[in-house]
């Protein structure tokens, strides 16, 4: 699922979230037991949970538990991925109340809470899991779409290149870093136009990035957050 954001004074582009169904394309949430199969899966990487030795006990602990817990993921993936938002929660939430510490059922309900419009839940949740798993790129690139919804365009700048420092392959983070950057250069120029700027220099400049930026018309509307 792609998430609408709007800039001001700037055009209207989507951040890649990571969603919950291995069919939606690009997006803040989802897929593969146990696995983050590509960018746009809800499954945190196993490997990328714990990379220091300090850690090593614990992730031989989530290992074993992994293929028990896959059902449980995949559940409340689908129930995401189906829009049965309360009830993907109220899983996630029976789930956490024997493992709360889980970071990949934890990422499920920030999902979840976010596509219930519970934002500032969701933001909590994320930012938990970054402090619990600072490894772990996919919470912060989630964090980066809510605050470039809430039009917070600097923190989910830093957000993202939290997110790339952590993962430095984790293309979806680029792309969103690549396009916060963009609207960024848009609101300065607008800003410098506002100000007194040359209007010969700062025209040619706003409106590439109004092209850049603006969703091609002939493009489907993505699916809504849910």
């Amino acid at each position: 699922m792609r998430t609408s954001i709007q800039t001001h004074p700037g055009p209207a582009r989507r951040l890649s979230a990571a969603h919950p169904s291995a069919t939606i394309p690009r997006s803040i949430s989802s897929r593969r037991s146990a696995v983050l199969r590509r960018h746009e899966s809800t499954y945190m990487p196993v490997r990328n949970l714990f990379s220091t030795a300090a850690r090593a006990a614990a992730l031989a602990a989530l290992l074993a538990a992994g293929s028990a817990h896959a059902d449980d993921y995949t559940d409340v993936a689908q129930l995401l991925k189906s829009g049965k938002t309360q009830q993907a929660l109220q899983k996630a939430d029976t789930y956490l109340a024997k493992n709360s510490r889980d970071p990949q059922m934890r990422f499920l309900r920030g999902i979840a809470l976010s596509n219930d419009g519970k934002t500032e839940d969701a933001i909590t949740a994320f930012r938990q899991l970054t402090e619990d798993y600072p490894e772990l790129p996919e919470p912060y690139n989630n964090l980066a779409v809510i605050y470039a919804r809430q039009g917070d365009l600097d923190r989910a700048r830093s957000a993202l290149e939290a997110a790339v420092r952590n993962n430095p392959n984790y293309a979806v983070a680029h792309e969103n870093l690549g396009d916060i950057y963009a609207r960024l250069a848009y609101q300065s120029y607008a800003q410098s136009l506002a100000k007194g700027g040359r209007p010969a220099a700062l025209n040619p400049k706003l409106k590439q990035l109004k092209d850049l930026l603006q969703p091609a018309a002939s493009l489907a509307t993505p699916a809504p957050a849910r």
